[in-house]
C-alpha cells in the first residue's frame, strides 16, 4: 500500500509539474480582436488629429521607436511627439501577423500615410511595423513598444 500511495503522489507531481511547464495557450480570439480594435480606432485617431487616442493605447512607459531618432518613452511624450508630426491624411494600419501567450502579445504589420509638410509637397509613406502588447489588470491590451519603418528609399543626401 505504501509503494502505492508513492506512485500516486509521484504521478499526480509529475502531471502538475508538466502542466506548470507546459506553454500557456496563444491569443484567444477575443485578444486577436481587441488589439485589431485597437489598431483601428489608433488609425481612425491619426486621421482625426485626435492623438490622445493613439497614445491611450501605450502603458504609461511605453515606447515609439522612430527611425532616425530617438526613443519617445512615456504616453505624454507619445502623445506630444504625434502633435508634432507634419500633418499626416490617409493613415491606415494592416496587421499581417499576431501571435502571443498569456498577457503578451507581438504583432507586425504594414502602414502606409501622406505626410504634408507645410509649404512642401505632400510625402506619400508606407512601411512595416512592429508591436509588443501587454494586457492589463483589467482585461484591455496597451502598446509596451511600437518600432516602424518606411519602404520608402531616403532621399539622396540623407
Amino acid at each position: 500500500m505504501p509503494g502505492r500511495v508513492l506512485s500516486s503522489c509521484a504521478l499526480s507531481l509529475g502531471t502538475l509539474f508538466l502542466a506548470a511547464c507546459s506553454p500557456s495557450p496563444g491569443l484567444t480570439d477575443a485578444d486577436r480582436a481587441a488589439i485589431q480594435q485597437n489598431h483601428d480606432a489608433f488609425a481612425k485617431g491619426v486621421n482625426a488629429k485626435d492623438f490622445a487616442t493613439p497614445a491611450s493605447m501605450y502603458t504609461d512607459d511605453g515606447a515609439i521607436l522612430p527611425p532616425n531618432g530617438a526613443a519617445v518613452q512615456g504616453r505624454q511624450a507619445i502623445q506630444k511627439w504625434m502633435g508634432e508630426f507634419p500633418p499626416i491624411s490617409e493613415f491606415r494600419l494592416e496587421a499581417v501577423d499576431m501571435d502571443g501567450r498569456g498577457d503578451v502579445a507581438y504583432a507586425r504589420g504594414n502602414y502606409s500615410m501622406t505626410l504634408s509638410p507645410p509649404g512642401g509637397a505632400p510625402i506619400h509613406d508606407r512601411g512595416k511595423w512592429v508591436e509588443v502588447w501587454r494586457k492589463q489588470a483589467d482585461g484591455t491590451w496597451k502598446m509596451r513598444w511600437d518600432i516602424f519603418n518606411s519602404d520608402v528609399p531616403a532621399a539622396p543626401g540623407q
